[in-house]
């Protein structure tokens, strides 16, 4: 495969999932500045490691990439392998609505998942986030995080079980950290 050949395919078959990529990394990491930085670093590590990639599951593929990636930030930057209790500093953007009523009412309730999602020990979170946000499929998951299929829905399972519990229980949405 020729330089251009594989810029082109690496274009047409990792390129499209930047958001989603962007968006893993946002959750992972808490900070915008640093999902930039593991986004080019996966990208980077991507391209460079791109005859490897067989064709199938681009995004999966990619997002394990940048799930790596961001790890490997994390413990550079913390100095920690337990990354569970990394507060979250900056805020999502929110779309503006026509209605102001709406929008007020929107705004809290994407701040009331954000906040349930982040009560959530990572491994729920994560895959929570890439069934639900991302659109991935069990398996997709399963190659992005490493882990086998029933370790995924397990986790998905009980991710959604917390999640369920945290929003349907006002009182415990205002806690740091799940027990």
């Amino acid at each position: 495969m020729t330089s251009q050949e594989k810029l082109c395919s690496f274009e047409e078959n990792i390129s499209p999932h930047l958001k989603s990529a962007y968006n893993l990394a946002k959750w992972m990491t808490h900070s915008h500045e640093d999902a930039e930085d593991v986004v080019q670093e996966a990208f980077l590590r991507a391209f460079a490691a791109f005859e490897t990639f067989r064709g199938e599951q681009g995004k999966a593929w990619l997002l394990a990439i940048v799930r790596n990636t961001a790890l490997t930030l994390l413990k550079r930057k913390y100095n920690s392998t337990d990354m569970a209790h990394i507060e979250e500093t900056s805020e999502d953007p929110i779309e503006p609505s026509p209605d102001p009523e709406e929008s007020v009412i929107i705004s809290r309730d994407r701040e009331h998942v954000r906040h349930a999602l982040q009560q959530l020990p990572s491994d729920f979170r994560e895959a929570v986030i890439l069934r639900e946000m991302e659109g991935l499929s069990y398996k997709e998951i399963a190659s992005t995080i490493g882990v086998p299929i029933g370790t995924v829905m397990s986790r998905l399972s009980r991710g959604r079980d917390w999640l369920t519990r945290i929003l349907s229980n006002p009182v415990s949405s205002v806690k740091e950290e799940p027990v």
